[in-house]
């Protein structure tokens, strides 16, 4: 198949290229950065310099490229120390979720592409209430945290616009939160320095449950979803959704970190803002039944208990 990859040098494009090369399709990929295109030539990808905001310069690329998939994982997630304005900390990717699922839509609709394949995210975004673990039928958040509506609002466009879009045989994957080599949950990531400056607390009664995934596995799952997914959203997660107040210490653990700190919600809301304390208090996980029996994926890390410590092991 050949498929284009759009963003092929962020942190599951550039684990998503080689498997796609080594699985036998011929890759195409996009990167922002003139420098990362040697490195994405040496994977075996042929290399795009292009900005997915750039319409007319991304649907001359995908139309060049004639590309039977195309794979979106456009997004601009760096500098995320701070989640206090959480809207703002997103500007890019949503500005990527929307004008740029646009763009790549138009490509593909001019490239005669029809089958794609877009990131998403599990977990914070789905309601609040009812169970603690969440299936792809159940409802995303109907009242979001005021400063995290138009994130909210971004991906629900992006689904509804990839799911929705007539000769387009559209797949939305909802990933859990990454960890594993050039992720923020990896040595000398962002999140782990900062809970090795104890930056990183258990809010309130760490009642907030989130979903990972290992940056392979959630690769391997974007693998099976190009090459046997039927349209639809999928969560892409591991085994063991799990309270912050669980996970939280055993990460510390496996950044030879200090235990985390514990801050009641008040003060958590006055240090660290709302959307923070939301989800690590009241967020729900996500399951990956659909994923495992639709998809034929297994998870090589079923469990972020071993695979934070294999993570920083690295």
């Amino acid at each position: 198949m050949r498929i284009f990859l759009a963003g092929a040098s962020g942190a599951l494009g550039s684990r998503l290229a080689p498997m796609l090369v080594a699985a036998g399709h011929q890759v195409t990929g996009t990167t922002r950065t003139p420098a990362k295109a040697e490195a994405l030539r040496a994977a075996g990808v042929e290399p795009v310099v292009v900005d997915g905001l750039d319409r007319d310069a991304i649907v001359a690329a995908v139309v060049a490229a004639r590309p039977d998939a195309i794979v979106h994982q456009l997004t601009g997630l760096s500098n995320l120390n701070s989640l206090r304005d959480f809207d703002r900390a997103f500007e890019v990717t949503n500005r990527l979720r929307t004008e740029g699922t646009d763009n790549l839509l138009a490509a593909a609709r001019a490239a005669g592409a029809r089958r794609f394949v877009a990131q998403s995210y599990a977990g914070w975004p789905y309601a609040r209430s009812g169970g603690p673990v969440k299936t792809e039928d159940d409802p995303l958040d109907p009242e979001p945290v005021p400063s995290m509506s138009r994130t909210l609002a971004a991906i629900r466009r992006l689904e509804d616009t990839v799911t929705g879009t007539p000769e387009i045989d559209g797949i939305v994957l909802r990933y859990g939160g990454f960890y594993g080599p050039g992720t923020g949950m990896s040595a000398g990531g962002d999140q782990v320095e900062m809970l090795r400056k104890r930056r990183f607390p258990i809010i309130g009664d760490g009642d907030g449950v989130w979903s990972f995934v290992h940056i392979d596995d959630a690769a391997a799952a974007t693998v099976a979803a190009l090459e046997r997914g039927a349209p639809g959203i999928y969560n892409v997660v591991d085994d063991e959704p799990a309270p912050v107040r669980d996970w939280l210490p055993v990460l510390a653990a496996a950044a030879e970190a200090k235990p985390p700190r514990r801050l009641p919600r008040w003060l958590a809301r006055l240090a660290a803002g709302e959307a923070l304390t939301t989800m690590m208090t009241e967020i729900r996980g996500a399951s990956n039944a659909k994923a495992k029996r639709e998809l034929d994926w297994r998870p090589a890390h079923p469990s972020w208990r071993a695979g934070f410590a294999e993570a920083l092991a690295r």
